[in-house]
């Protein structure tokens, strides 16, 4: 007997069972993180639809309902057309990771505003971390973007956009509608079988025309494990799909 050959074959058949008991944790943990979310803010007719369709929502639903106003905004989008502007010492990117207030600190001086930025994981890729501007500190604008390029474990670079908000009024503030009942219309209406969504946040949307000035609407951004982005006016209940252009 080839002793030899049976003792890879065995180790190969304990790493296929590992693989395996992982995977299934993996699945356990997900489907009890789902089940402990609080559902009680859907219907039972909204339930009963993402129990039918296969959907579900692996993120807390958030419950808090501000009074927010449209925005008036310049943005021209040239950026995306230039050369990255190369930093003059590269950062560690590990930085964006675990102190996102060092990280501001180290590129302040060639950045200025980048503390009033916000991270985006959902929109970052390999070689790319996104970021996005804040409207009073704390409300992302999902349409305009911060680039930080990345190698070999080192921000390189950067994509800078040239932003200006105009005054925020107070005549047309408006509470938000509840993420609730935005997710339940796209439960619905538009979410495809077995989607997962997996992140739930407001923030602000606004189209990129080359105009001289553009609004801005409140905006729920609902990500899906596969990448996909639907965002539901906060004020109107509009809904953006990927498949839409307006």
């Amino acid at each position: 007997m080839d002793w030899g050959r049976a003792k890879n074959v065995l180790i190969y058949a304990f790493l296929v069972l590992n693989l395996i008991l992982c995977y299934q944790l993996w699945i356990d943990l997900r489907d009890q993180a789902s089940a402990n979310l609080d559902f009680t803010s859907l219907s039972e007719e909204t339930q009963a639809v993402m129990e039918q369709k296969g959907i579900r929502v692996l993120c807390p639903i958030p419950a808090a309902t501000p009074k927010l106003p449209n925005i008036t905004y310049r943005y021209s989008g040239d950026e995306q057309n230039q050369d990255p502007v190369k930093l003059k010492e590269p950062i560690d990117s590990g930085l964006m990771y675990s102190s996102f207030a060092d990280l501001s600190k180290a590129l302040a001086g060639q950045i200025p505003d980048i503390g009033s930025y916000q991270f985006d994981s959902q929109e970052s890729e390999v070689g790319k971390f996104v970021l996005h501007p804040l409207v009073d500190g704390k409300w992302p604008m999902y349409q305009i973007r911060l680039e930080l390029l990345n190698s070999n474990q080192k921000i390189v670079a950067y994509r800078l956009p040239k932003l200006e908000l105009g005054a925020t009024g107070t005549a047309d503030v408006q509470k938000v509608l509840p993420a609730s009942q935005a997710l339940s219309s796209l439960i619905e209406k538009y979410l495809p079988t077995d989607s997962i969504v997996k992140e739930i946040e407001l923030g602000y949307y606004g189209e990129l025309f080359n105009s001289e000035s553009q609004v801005a609407s409140p905006m729920w951004r609902f990500m899906l494990e596969n990448g996909s982005a639907y965002y539901v006016d906060a004020i109107s209940a509009d809904i953006i799909s990927p498949k839409t252009t307006e």
